[in-house]
């Protein structure tokens, strides 16, 4: 293929996938010869994932990695300084080197280094070859240097933070667009590089005098207009130095190849070379994944070789746990020595210890960090001293602690620094105590959502359940550190030596479940799930819940009050229809009235001899008569306040004025997210009252609250997975589904259409999704349930469709004991044989959870794209409620938002999965949350 016009060019920064392999990963070596090749295994794994996930429409046409060759280029010949303080090259790594060009080649990728010139050069010249033929190109790097390359057809890919880099992103970095970044480096210098520079310039004021004179050239030739004279008097007398260093950070564009674009096609690689150097690596589990993929048989090398691929399967070395083993850090000498280890590994295991739960509130009280199994730590910052808390102690410190702002100080490098991977447990909870403290930690890796990835529907994904699980090990349960009941005491009051056992245990087992799980990840087939959907998700989540929503607390008092009296209200209503008083709240009471007094049936007496009451029992009793009806309209009004009402008022903090949820990523099997402390999901919305609760939600002055819903989204993937022709030309079309719905099971023409009838269409279309039963049906419209059956059943005659989807997912579901959305989140099902009760149960758990889940998939990319693309307007993501998602913006905005917004939203499946109907979004705006929705 002739590179020209629609080709797409991707060009690999090697020696950073060389570099990044060989600190990510710890030592390993091959067992025939101990030969090193750490490194090789990391390289080798990341181009693998750069071949699986780079296919679809924008999957590049032609690519290559390209490297450095030798040391000494021509910007040696121009300065003999140039890159002169570079360390040398460590010793296991050098033999390495040329088994990663090996490797590249045995993956058919073209591999290209010239003598005398940086790969940058390279990538220079190819870039422009390749933009001036009408191509597109794309660097996979994070140089710096790389980015004056940017623009005209010409992004950059940050492989490591899937972070693209575009003109505006370029603009953030330097202050200046690409073509001037480098007059900006040659007047601010490159330490790195050693590249000179302007002394006592920096990227700032460089960027400041670029941009007013408009060059480098201009800038130097009236150097005499500068009004600092330090500054003058350094641009005046370091001339030649300035022009010199922009020399050597001009990349050569317009070098002599021995090769051409076309010579850079994608190619497939050949199985028996590349297997054959997978073999010859002796890297087991990444020879297997790819003969799998290609679909051959995988050559056998001996079980007691190493992995290559996945060096922590080598773990039958692994000290036992002993907390024992672990370090008190008491000074910064020792934490220095820490914080160093980290770096050198390119990750570190993180644990946070407070004073409570509440994120937005608790102090941090010292952090755990842990580098390699058995090898951890515990850093105290303000624990108190014993007897502190007593009526005369006071609150003093205990001996053996850093002061917290000395220590975060010395971490906050590491904990921000791309390089290093922070490992940790429900990371979300530490990512916002850091937060409190001024630190951003990233990039994370989260074992809760490994797990959660791996076998949701299995298990629980706390950290004790995982460890006694996949480790065999049982933690030191917090009750023997903090107590219970009223002898409970804060973490803070814990002494060290305890904490110490406790708090490094955590990032112990942390990390080995990392080593444990990561590698699993490809293997289970979630990579892309847990790399696209979980991970990304936990600092969106974290800084909406951050951000919180404001609740205006008089509104709620007076709908408390308004509540009351619709309770005292409804209770007349109901002792009228029983004929006498009796306590509405009491179970006991009810359940006389309605089964000894009026002699309903359906009255089952438990244990204690006292009528069940509960709310299946009432919505059964509701289709036949209306006291039951009216208790249930009491207990919803009840709930209403003590839930919301009453208790929201509790959860507004004093600090900020709003209320701040918490979401929980793995709770739902689904993918669902919960929210939690307060949950502000399940605000009814059908009653009006319960509508009425959202109008306490308000904007700030001088903003609006937006929100963006999508419309019928469940129903849109069951059209599309149960490929109903129908449903999905009605959706193309814009109809109204429970209409059209309506119209074939009763046969009313839509112009005759009663909301009576469309409001049963409705109730069946959404019922279906769920395995709705006649006496589900029966309940939702309180009518009798022969008649709501009657209903189900002339649904599935005219959507035969949908009764084969159910069929066949069960049928799936009893063979792999499990279910898959469109985006491959798999949702397990153990108990799909189950017998009894239980088998109804897990049978429309497993026709539902394909349909429910690929709906959270949907909102959950929606919502990781989302802080990208609204950055430059003045607005924030507040909540997601379902389907639902709520912003606040200043009142200029709007349009704006609802414009970015809904194209994130109705575009979230792309590219991944292709629907067959769009997906709609409906936009609403107010002062409050109901003027909104």
């Amino acid at each position: 293929m002739a590179f020209g016009k629609g080709c797409h060019l991707h060009l690999i920064d090697g020696s950073a996938y060389i570099f990044r392999a060989f600190h990510a990963l710890p030592p390993l070596s091959r067992k025939s010869d101990g030969l090193p090749i750490g490194a090789v295994s990391g390289f080798c794994n990341m181009l693998q994932r750069y071949v699986e996930g780079n296919t679809g429409p924008d999957a590049p046409t032609h690519v290559a990695v390209v490297f450095d060759k030798g040391s000494h280029t021509f910007r040696n010949d121009l300065y003999d300084q140039y890159k002169a303080n570079r360390d040398e090259m460590p010793e296991d790594l050098r033999p390495q080197i040329p088994l990663t060009r090996r490797a590249t080649e045995a993956f058919n990728i073209a591999c290209k280094e010239i003598e005398g010139f940086e790969a940058d050069d390279i990538m220079a010249t190819l870039a422009c070859q390749a933009r001036e033929a009408g191509g597109r190109v794309t660097l996979l790097s994070s140089d710096k240097d790389l980015m004056q390359l940017v623009g005209d057809g010409v992004e950059m890919l940050d492989p490591m933070k899937n972070k693209r880099i575009d003109r505006e992103g370029v603009m953030e970095k330097f202050g200046v667009a690409p073509d001037r970044v480098v007059d900006v480096q040659a007047l601010a210098g490159d330490s790195v590089d050693n590249v000179p520079g302007a002394p006592g310039i920096g990227i700032k004021t460089a960027a400041l005098l670029i941009n007013e004179f408009g060059s480098l050239e201009e800038l130097l030739d009236r150097a005499e207009e500068i009004k600092q004279p330090k500054r003058r008097q350094t641009l005046i007398e370091k001339r030649d130095q300035i022009e010199l260093s922009k020399k050597l950070v001009q990349l050569d564009h317009g070098m002599e190849l021995p090769f051409t674009l076309d010579d850079l096609e994608v190619r497939d690689p050949d199985p028996e070379t590349l297997l054959g150097f997978l073999t010859e690596m002796e890297f087991r589990t990444l020879t297997k994944r790819i003969s799998e993929k290609m679909g051959v048989e995988a050559p056998v090398i001996p079980d007691t070789t190493p992995d290559g691929a996945n060096p922590s399967e080598a773990a039958p070395d692994w000290p036992a746990i002993d907390p024992e083993a672990y370090e008190w850090v008491r000074d910064m000498d020792a934490l220095e020595r820490w914080i160093t280890q980290a770096h050198e590994r390119g990750w570190v295991a993180v644990d946070t210890e407070t004073t409570g739960l509440n994120e937005m509130t608790c102090d941090l009280v010292g952090i755990s960090l842990a580098i390699e199994p058995g090898k951890a730590c515990y850093v105290p910052l303000i624990h108190k001293a014993s007897g502190s808390d007593d009526l005369f102690g006071g609150d003093d410190l205990a001996e053996g602690q850093i002061g917290l702002e000395t220590a975060l100080d010395a971490l906050r490098p590491l904990l921000e620094d791309p390089a290093v991977m922070k490992i940790g447990q429900n990371m979300k909870y530490d990512a916002k105590v850091f937060a409190r403290y001024g630190i951003a930690i990233a990039p994370i890796d989260d074992t809760m959502l490994m797990s959660y990835a791996m076998n949701a529907g299995q298990h629980g994904h706390g950290m004790d359940t995982l460890s006694e699980r996949y480790l065999s090990h049982s933690p030191i349960p917090i009750k023997e550190l903090l107590g219970s009941g009223k002898k409970m005491i804060t973490f803070d009051r814990v002494p060290i030596a305890d904490a110490v056992k406790y708090a490094a245990e955590d990032a112990d087992i942390t990390l080995r479940l990392w080593k444990t799980f990561k590698p699993q990840l490809h293997k289970a087939r979630v990579t892309r799930v847990y790399e696209g959907l979980e991970r990304p998700l936990v600092p969106v989540l974290a800084q909406m819940e951050r951000t919180g929503i404001k609740v205006d607390r008089d509104t709620l008092s007076r709908m408390s009050g308004a509540f009351a009296q619709k309770m005292a209200q409804l209770e007349e209503e109901i002792h009228e229809l029983a004929g006498e008083s009796f306590n509405v709240g009491s179970p006991k009471q009810l359940g006389e009235i309605l089964f000894d007094k009026m002699g309903l049936e359906g009255g089952k007496k438990g244990k204690t001899g006292a009528y069940a009451t509960g709310a299946d029992i009432l919505e059964d009793l509701a289709t036949e008569h209306d006291l039951p009806a009216r208790v249930l309209d009491w207990r919803q009004v009840s709930k209403l306040k003590s839930t919301y009402t009453d208790a929201l008022q509790e959860h507004i903090n004093p600090e900020t004025g709003r209320v701040h949820t918490s979401y929980s990523i793995a709770g739902a099997n689904t993918g669902r997210l919960a929210s939690n402390d307060p949950n502000l999901q399940n605000i009814p919305v059908r009653s009006e009252e319960g509508r009425r609760i959202r109008e306490a939600f308000v904007a700030e002055e001088g903003k609006v609250l937006v929100s963006l819903d999508y419309s019928q989204i469940e129903l849109r993937i069951l059209a599309q997975m149960a490929d109903l022709p129908a449903l999905k030309d009605a959706f193309r079309q814009g109809h109204d589904i429970h209409a059209m719905t309506a119209s074939e099971m009763f046969n009313v023409p839509l112009d005759e259409m009663t909301s009576d009838i469309r409001r049963q269409a409705k109730a069946i279309n959404f019922g279906v999704i769920y395995g709705i039963s006649g006496f589900g049906l029966a309940r939702n419209l309180r009518i009798p349930r022969a008649e709501a059956q009657g209903f189900i059943d002339r649904y599935f005659e005219r959507f035969p469709g949908i009764k084969t989807y159910m069929d066949d997912t069960i049928a799936f579901a009893k063979e792999h004991k499990r279910v898959e959305t469109l985006f491959g989140r798999q949702i397990h099902t153990p108990e799909i044989s189950a017998k009894g009760p239980r088998a109804g149960f897990a049978r429309r758990a497993a026709i539902n959870a394909p349909i429910q889940g690929t709906a959270a998939d949907i909102i959950r990319r929606a919502m990781v794209r989302m802080p990208g693309a609204i950055a430059d307007l003045p607005a924030k993501m507040l909540l997601q409620v379902h389907d639902e998602l709520l912003f606040e913006v200043e009142s200029g905005a709007v349009d704006d938002l609802i414009g970015t917004a809904k194209e994130v939203m109705e575009g979230a499946a792309a590219p991944v999965v292709h629907l067959d109907v769009p997906l709609v979004v409906d936009a609403g705006q107010g002062a409050n949350w109901a003027e909104a929705h």
